[in-house]
């Protein structure tokens, strides 16, 4: 399988690549953990030459430098961009001491748009993220401002990233009831290191055929096979701002090194595949700071887990989700289906229920 194995994103007629480009590292502004513009440039077009369409980035990456990395690469390659899937984010201020300079207030996003726009050199986004939850701006009022950025052509489609799966779910209805633009995607943080999403927010996509794009799908660099016991890590960027994995983190690596050594590929290919293979249309955004790193994840394209090493990667990683999930799985069928199989799902009697001719 390759990059030009297109899906297609959610409820939408939008088709992307099975991975995404994730952009964030491009860049090497102040303060930023990023790349140079040669090898940024050197990432893109190996993605892009391998049949890749989709990229991802946000207003400040890299200080809004990735964003002009992009737009200067898309001004050198004459009649690309239209072929491209370009998406960015909203939200991020950049401006000090300006109160509405970010969020996602009507203004705001006018303005950070206007800015994503001129820095990319191109006329409209196929993609726009809210990049995170403004809890001081009423929801309709993102959600209005959005779709009139859809019917006045700068931006084509819409979805969410960080945000609470109930406000999620009122922008979605606000949006459907109202005759709005809709929510096509969510971009979470999801890997095998990382699963709470799959208490609300994965369930909510799944439900409204929006598609997830999981960001930080090798958690930090834990899951690319750099990772081993007693080993020391010197060449991750990530690792000096969040450490290294702890004891529980190494018990799923080790799973997933075990996975990737019968297959005769890497924890990160392995790490990739399983995302890939939940339910719904996933698409992974991978990000690289070398064009071998891309690589690498590029060959999760080729890997086919089989059911029994699918389960075992399940069960190792397994989540402990907040409640009311808890609730949902053995207890939910106990109470509901009182010793029935119903839909294929086989439960046991609630204990207070031992006499069928009890009668209250």
């Amino acid at each position: 399988m390759g990059l030009d194995q297109y899906v297609t994103l959610g409820r939408s007629g939008l088709r992307v690549s099975p991975l995404a480009l994730g952009a964030m590292t491009f860049g090497e502004d102040p303060g930023a953990a990023g790349t140079s513009v040669e090898e940024s440039e050197k990432i893109l077009a190996r993605y892009l030459d391998a049949g890749g369409n989709f990229i991802d980035t946000a207003n400040f990456y890299t200080n809004g430098h990735s964003e002009k990395i992009l737009g200067d690469f898309f001004t050198a390659s004459p009649g690309r961009r239209e072929h491209l899937v370009v998406a960015s984010k909203f939200f991020g201020n950049m401006y000090p001491g300006d109160p509405n300079g970010g969020g996602a207030g009507r203004g705001s996003i006018v303005a950070q748009l206007d800015q994503s726009l001129r820095r990319l050199q191109t006329d409209y986004l196929d993609l726009y993220w809210l990049h995170n939850w403004d809890r001081n701006t009423p929801i309709e009022e993102t959600m209005r401002t959005l779709d009139d950025l859809v019917r006045a052509g700068k931006i084509r489609y819409v979805g969410f990233s960080n945000t609470p799966a109930w406000v999620t779910a009122q922008a979605q209805t606000t949006a459907l009831l109202k005759g709005w633009t809709p929510l096509i995607a969510l971009q979470v943080e999801y890997s095998l290191l990382a699963r709470t999403v799959e208490g609300e927010l994965a369930p909510l996509a799944l439900d409204q055929g929006m598609a997830l794009t999981p960001y930080s799908p090798l958690r930090h660099g834990f899951l690319s096979g750099k990772y081993r016991r007693g080993a020391d890590v010197t060449d991750s960027a990530r690792a000096a701002f969040v450490g290294g994995p702890s004891e529980a983190e190494f018990v799923v690596i080790d799973e997933v090194t075990a996975v990737a050594d019968e297959l005769g590929t890497s924890p990160a290919a392995v790490s990739l595949a399983w995302l890939r293979a939940r339910k719904g249309t996933v698409v992974p955004i991978v990000g690289a700071r070398r064009v071998e790193h891309l690589e690498s994840n590029l060959a999760a394209l080729d890997v086919q887990l089989t059911d029994e090493q699918f389960g075992r990667l399940d069960e190792v990683s397994a989540p402990t989700l907040n409640y009311p999930a808890p609730l949902h799985g053995r207890t939910r069928a106990m109470l509901q289906f009182a010793g029935t199989t119903v839909d294929g799902e086989t439960s046991t009697v609630y204990p207070p229920l031992l006499q069928s001719d009890v009668r209250y």
